[in-house]
């Protein structure tokens, strides 16, 4: 069942007819399958980008005329075979109607009114008898249609493609609403699916990536590197390794190497004898030893010392080390699952990390997608933390509306997915009794984010031509510093080929190099020039 209401909080719905009101002074309405129009009611007031329809529309009289013209179009769209159907709305003023289609069924349509398809310098005096019957003079009905905009054969691409990209919106979101309780249940179904690979959660592709990586080092004991930003659930992966690997039955050792200094994590990797130091009141066992047979999980492994790298390189060419204040040679086989948020490749290169120590650590590498490379996801992790939080409290399971849905595909998620499960558990709490999360219950950071443009500055007066390449060039320009010039990866992005962007950056002057002479700034240096 489509909920018509829902679409008019639709974030990039409501950009669409903002732009498409600036630049051609026309409205977008909602109509149903049997043609009424959604979520604008006879008496109701509204504000409208066209002059005719201000004046027309809000009468009881224009109303009815308005209900009568669609009701009468909409036979027009319920062929398969119909993308977009124009239509005068009055004599010398048209309108398009777009079909919302889902699974092959009319639902309904976006409707786009109204416009001169041709120059209208004189008034048509039939349209000025039209307006009577709303009781609108000749001289208001002679101003109302020199304000309505004459749409030029080269803008009418532009404009049907914005205003069908309404109807596309409303279907993606629309599918998205109806699958979710049969997707949550298909996660209940899969555990042992490829929704979900031990206690990670995920369908999107990078997740399936990364769970056939580990499906493929499963019985490997060599040493691995997970990379990652903070918060993507690198410990998750790791304990994935282990318990999927012969390791399985022996311990589990996890040591965060940024919170220690350089004395204090040789002596818990490599354990003390009594008396080394001051507080070494009796002999301790080291991570290292503690863990032989199974697995060590060093996170934060950028940030030790020169000093301890050397170290660290001993015990992984040879598995022996020597505590702290001992001369006594140790062994130890354990495998080491290494992690880290920061560039190893390029510490090596700047020389703050030994070159023969990443090669070691560096065996099989796992690259961990941050959550905003994998917002498929978002819905699914979502669901399985406001249940867990429920359970924990002792609570009725929360569900998130659609409206707060959308604002939450909108957000960029710098804190991944700790960041989620923190906001998931705080509108639980906060929702008291209430078991619908709304959008005005998300953290400001997040609602307030979709109101502000992806990209700032557009303007919205010239030529539509050139304001749309601004964009596309600030999209571009955003892009390639994004993805550290990554351009196979970019193009993928914005649904383009390769050779197509390159054809672009050229166009836009986006040369890395000539950007760097006329002082635009490094755009990113760690991705791949390909």
């Amino acid at each position: 069942m489509i909920k018509w209401e829902e679409f008019e909080h639709i974030h990039v719905v409501r950009k669409i007819r903002e732009v498409v009101g600036n630049w051609f002074q026309v409205d977008i309405l909602f109509v149903d399958d049997q043609g009424r129009l959604k979520n604008f009611e006879k008496g109701q007031k509204r504000l409208w980008s066209n002059t005719l329809l201000a004046n027309t529309v809000n009468t009881e009289a224009g109303y009815d005329y308005l209900a009568q013209v669609i009701e009468r179009e909409n036979a027009h769209l319920v062929r398969a075979d119909v993308k977009h159907h124009e239509f005068e709305f009055m004599p010398g003023c048209h309108g398009m109607a777009f079909p919302i289609v889902v699974d092959s069924e009319y639902v309904g349509a976006v409707v786009a009114l109204c416009y001169h398809k041709a120059p209208s310098p004189q008034v048509d005096p039939r349209f000025v008898t039209q307006c009577e019957a709303f009781r609108l003079s000749p001289s208001d009905a002679e101003k109302a249609w020199r304000a309505i905009k004459h749409v030029q054969p080269q803008e009418t691409t532009y404009f049907r493609e914005l205003t069908d990209l309404v109807a596309q919106e409303i279907v993606t979101l629309h599918k998205e609403i109806s699958t979710r309780e049969t997707r949550i249940q298909e996660l209940n179904n899969q555990l042992g699916g490829r929704f979900r690979y031990d206690q990670m959660i995920g369908k999107s592709k990078p997740m399936q990536d990364v769970y056939n990586l580990l499906d493929k080092i499963s019985s490997s004991e060599s040493t691995v590197m997970i990379q990652g930003e903070n918060g993507t659930g690198k410990e998750l992966i790791a304990k994935s390794i282990h318990y999927s690997s012969p390791r399985k039955d022996r311990v589990f050792l996890p040591i965060n190497c940024a919170a220690f200094n350089d004395n204090l994590l040789e002596s818990e990797l490599f354990g003390h004898m009594k008396g080394s130091f001051t507080g070494a009141v009796k002999d301790r066992k080291g991570y290292f030893e503690l863990a032989d047979g199974g697995t060590l999980f060093m996170d934060e492994i950028g940030d030790i010392s020169p000093a301890m790298q050397v170290k660290l390189l001993r015990v992984l060419q040879d598995g022996s080390f020597s505590p702290v204040g001992s001369t006594d040679v140790k062994k130890t086989k354990v495998r080491i699952v290494a992690a880290t948020n920061r560039d190893l490749k390029s510490m090596v290169e700047e020389g703050s990390f030994r070159q023969d120590l990443y090669f070691r650590l560096n065996v099989i590498n796992v690259q961990v997608p941050p959550l905003r490379d994998r917002k498929e996801d978002l819905m699914l992790l979502s669901d399985h933390f406001l249940a867990k939080t429920a359970k924990d409290k002792g609570l009725e399971p929360r569900i998130l509306t659609k409206r707060a849905m959308e604002k939450m595909f909108d957000y960029h998620w710098p804190g991944n997915i700790r960041e989620l499960e923190n906001e998931m558990e705080r509108v639980t709490v906060l929702a008291g009794a209430e078991t619908r999360i709304t959008a005005e219950m998300l953290s400001p950071r997040i609602r307030e984010a979709t109101d502000r443009p992806k990209v700032q500055g557009t303007r919205l007066s010239g030529k539509l031509k050139d304001a749309l390449e601004e964009l596309e060039r600030a999209m571009i320009r955003e892009g390639l510093r994004r993805t550290g010039w990554n351009k196979s990866r970019l193009a993928k992005e914005l649904g383009i080929s390769r050779a197509g962007l390159i054809m672009k950056v050229e166009k836009y002057g986006l040369d890395k190099r000539r950007l760097a002479r006329e002082g635009g700034g490094p755009l990113g240096s760690t991705g791949t020039d390909d």
